[in-house]
């Protein structure tokens, strides 16, 4: 299918497309005419790439995660532990955001919050 066709199936730009085929994301052969032509199973690729976007994954991430499933044999089992990998990002980044808002808490009832309390 041609650029046009596909971003409008995919509610996309042909600018993003462009993007996502320049970063490795999909890939489309050239015609004779010089149009790109993208295979079908291109729209439903696509669609993963959105959902990931939503989950918190970003491009670069998208990219290497779909280079893991390729080459996996079980990429139901390979797509759970990129997910658990993802859950201990997340795990991680709650706990430093916790302990950042534990410290902000702390400076607002001081005479000067940007002043680093004195230990005992």
């Amino acid at each position: 299918m041609r650029i046009g066709e596909l971003a409008e199936r995919a509610r996309l730009t042909t600018d993003a497309v462009r993007f996502y085929e320049r970063v490795g994301l999909v890939s489309s052969r050239r015609l004779s005419n010089g149009y790109r032509d993208f295979p079908p199973e291109t729209l439903p690729w696509l669609e993963y790439v959105r959902t990931a976007q939503r989950l918190g994954f970003s491009l670069a991430e998208i990219v290497r995660a779909g280079e893991r499933l390729k080459d996996s044999p079980d990429s139901a089992a390979a797509l759970s532990a990129l997910f658990a990998e993802k859950i201990e990002v997340i795990d991680a980044r709650m706990a430093d955001l916790a302990a950042m808002r534990a410290e902000l808490t702390e400076r607002v009832a001081t005479a000067c919050p940007l002043q680093v309390a004195a230990t005992a």
